[in-house]
This record gives structure tokens, sequence and C-alpha cells, in this order.
């Protein structure tokens, strides 16, 4: 039980709020506790797995980015760079928009 709860539950107060997915397909999710830690993260990788990180998502995405294994087992991915994010749709009427991070340099 990475959540300490008997069932993942999604849209309600004590459920799991999608954050964030990858391009290889894992999807990231701020849960209400990782492993007694609040306001971990829980990812679903591309096979479907499911790893639960003790972390900020601030933490994650930085060690997701340097190559870290942070989605599952053998997701290791490094990314030179400059990062690509895609801010979706927030509300009627809103476009999606796209921002780059700078050059990584690594």
């Amino acid at each position: 039980m990475i959540c300490n709860r008997p069932q993942i539950a999604f849209g309600t107060p004590d459920g799991l709020i999608p954050l964030a997915s990858t391009d290889p397909g894992a999807l990231v999710f701020l849960a209400p506790e990782v492993y007694g830690f609040a306001d971990g993260l829980v990812v679903q990788g591309a096979e479907g797995e499911w790893a639960g990180h003790p972390m900020a998502f601030a933490e994650w995405l930085y060690r997701y980015l340097i190559g870290e294994e942070m989605a599952g087992w053998d997701s290791a991915t490094f990314y030179p760079g400059p990062v690509r994010l895609e801010y979706l749709l927030t509300g009627p009427g809103e476009h999606t928009r796209e921002a780059y991070g700078p050059p990584r340099g690594m």
C-alpha cells in the first residue's frame, strides 16, 4: 500500500491528483501520503506498474530529468534539453501553450 489507502481513488479529497505525464507514457500523481510523507508522488509507469516517491514534485522532476529511474523499473532516460513544458487547458476558452527551459549544457 503505497499511499496508506485500501484502494486508489481519483477525484475525491483523499484521492490522487494528476500532475504530469512523460513522453514514454508514465503518469505522475500527487498523493495525500506516500510512505508516511505528506503530499508525495505516485507514478504509474508505462507498463502499468506503480511506484511511490516520498518527495516533492520539484525534486522528483529534477531527478527524472537527470536520468534517475523515477517512473518505474528501467525508466531512466536522460534529456539533454532544453526541456519542453506543455501547459494544458484549465478552463473554457483557453489554449494549450508551451514553454522551454534553458539549454542544459550537459
